[in-house]
């Protein structure tokens, strides 16, 4: 362009900014003031929001810097600009402090101090700011709602404002409500106010249906399915996934199927998300062979989608698979992450491959992987299952500021290993820092109360938790006391206890009293337990186990054969559990994985 003025420049410069060329926008701004053009007011509103998009904090500064000393920053426009760049850079004084000089705040002004205050998490702040926009009478706009609904503020509380206001009838301001009422959890009202609204979007409708998605209830997740089809629209990818992370149970396979093949006749399938999504469906149906054949199916295979099969091997109680997926994920040149890594150690948990998890733990800190969280407490759950309680103990010492799950997988395993103080100590320990446990941690000490016998200290633990931190307990609890209390022989408390559950007592709870039965060989009230367990679940073979090993223990030899042929009956072979040895050199252990696993 032979002759350039002020306006062209511009209009580069907006136009630039406006379609996310920050750095282009801020070239062209200063070629403009090399070849001698004063910039106007338009020209640093113009520029100042690509300074906060990226947040070039001293180029933004610099340009503030500028307009005071041209006094273009006294106009209202290039101060509301300016406040907008200093809240995106999260610097909340400096864009406070420009907005409190506006002698005039329009309603522009305003909405930038609450989307300020909003956008970084200070909530009440920004109610606090359109308290003082209604008693200054600044007429609100759709932008001011939304920029409240982004504070996560009640949508209630703002759906009812905007009827008064005569605001629910903008298309974004609709749609802004029915998205936080989903996200809330609120999924009735949001379907409500979606369908009683003319103008319908793919936004809110994907909201809702991932709201019911998220709670497992997809029945009403495929009415709005059949309702949307009704309306010619079709589900995006981000729906999709969010649905197919929704389909957890067994019985909804159907219709999970019936997705995939939505998604395949709609292109769906060729979104990485989409096909991560399936996968991990399968894997949860437990069809290994599907999601190994989507898997293979891809035609590029990122590292989220290896972290997806190797997940979904381990969480199938296919771990060997898992390894071998890795294996191959190497010979493809990816490296893991901490999510592979983590899935995999808790594979060799399953495996007890204490070797494998070593090397694991070797590639963790050649690579200056975050040992925290859950990469932490993955080493941690494999060690103590992999028989090594030292090596675990080393882990959890160097881990800085380690989370409730990290304390509670360290009591879990020195209750695995009966060392009940140790456990106790660990649980001290963590109320020491400050931190509060939850219902896990009280499990993890009431089993080390259990392998201890420490009938008083499991009493005390279980009143602290529904007193001192309001937990009811649950079915799990009840057991571990319930086990508490028989092994210490005092079976009359035991029936007491149960009877005072709020919860009906379950297998686990008459489980755990049969097996005091059995220590005590209480014959005669075995014998009614065994009865109450056979209506709950007559399949389960612990129960046959239980009491034939009561009736030898007492003698009674003919009873306990007995036992062993009704489980024989039901298809058990009386082996409750296994043992697994590290054997490198044996065939059946799979010696490859020892040379081609993590040849780092």
């Amino acid at each position: 362009m032979p002759d350039r003025d002020v306006v062209s420049w511009n209009a580069l410069i907006c136009g630039c900014s406006r379609n996310g060329y920050d750095v282009d926008a801020l070239e062209s701004f200063v070629q403009m003031l090399r070849e001698g053009f004063s910039p106007l007011q338009t020209t640093l509103v113009g520029l100042v929001p690509s300074c906060g998009r990226r947040e070039f904090v001293f180029q933004g500064r610099s340009i503030h810097g500028f307009g005071i000393k041209t006094g273009i920053d006294l106009d209202s426009q290039v101060k509301n600009a300016l406040t907008y760049m200093y809240a995106k850079s999260g610097d909340l004084e400096a864009a406070e402090l420009l907005f409190e000089e506006l002698e005039d705040k329009s309603v522009v002004s305003w909405n930038t101090m609450i989307g300020a205050y909003a956008g970084n998490g200070f909530f009440n702040e920004s109610m606090l700011v359109f308290k003082r926009m209604v008693e200054e009478k600044v007429e609100v706009n759709p932008v001011t709602i939304m920029s409240l609904l982004a504070a996560n503020i009640s949508p209630e509380l703002i759906h009812c404002y905007a009827i008064k206001t005569g605001l629910l009838n903008n298309g974004s301001v609709v749609t802004s409500l029915v998205c936080l009422y989903a996200k809330c959890g609120i999924t009735e009202l949001a379907e409500l106010l979606y369908w009683s609204f003319p103008q319908k979007n793919l936004v809110s409708l994907t909201a809702i249906i991932s709201s019911y998605a998220e709670k497992g209830n997809m029945d009403l997740v495929v009415e709005c399915f059949s309702r949307m089809q009704q309306l010619d629209m079709k589900l995006d990818s981000v729906a999709m996934v969010s649905i197919l992370h929704g389909i957890t149970d067994p019985s909804h396979m159907s219709i999970g199927i019936a997705f995939h093949g939505y998604a395949l006749k709609n292109g769906l399938d060729t979104h990485n998300l989409v096909s991560n999504g399936l996968i991990s469906m399968y894997f949860k149906f437990n069809d290994i062979e599907a999601a190994f054949s989507l898997f293979y199916e891809m035609p590029e295979k990122p590292l989220i989608s290896w972290n997806s099969v190797i997940s979904g091997c381990v969480q199938a109680g296919r771990a060997s698979d898992a390894m071998k997926c890795f294996c191959q994920m190497k010979m493809f040149g990816l490296s893991p992450d901490t999510i592979t890594v983590a899935s995999l150690l808790t594979g060799c948990s399953q495996l007890g491959y204490l070797r494998l998890g070593e090397r694991l733990h070797n590639y963790i800190l050649r690579n200056n992987l975050e040992v925290e969280d859950f990469v932490g407490t993955s080493l941690i759950d494999m060690y103590t299952k992999c028989g090594s309680i030292l090596l675990a103990e080393r882990v959890f010492k160097s881990i800085r500021e380690p989370c409730v799950a990290t304390w509670n997988t360290m009591i879990s395993g020195y209750s695995w290993y009966g060392l009940e103080h140790n456990a106790l100590n660990c649980y001290s320990k963590m109320r020491e820092q400050g931190l509060e446990p939850d219902r896990i941690t009280f499990l993890g000490v009431l089993a080390a109360c259990i392998h201890g016998g420490l009938l008083h200290e499991g009493k005390k633990h279980f009143q602290i938790m529904k007193e001192e931190f309001g937990m009811v307990p649950n079915l799990q609890h009840c057991a571990c006391m319930v086990g508490l209390l028989g092994r210490a022989g005092l079976f009359e408390e035991a029936l007491l206890f149960i009877k005072n559950m709020e919860s009906e007592p379950d297998s686990a709870v008459w489980g755990a009293l049969l097996n005091a039965c059995c220590i005590h060989q209480e014959i005669k009230l075995g014998e009614c337990l065994a009865k109450k367990l056979y209506l709950l679940d007559y399949k389960n073979c612990g129960l046959y186990v239980l009491m034939s090993n009561l009736y030898a223990a007492t003698n009674r030899w003919n009873d306990a054969a007995k036992m062993r042929e009704i489980m024989k009956d039901i298809g058990g072979d009386g082996t409750s559990g296994v043992s697994q040895i590290e054997v490198t050199s044996s065939r059946e252990m799979d010696p490859d994985l020892y040379q081609e696993f993590l040849p780092f």
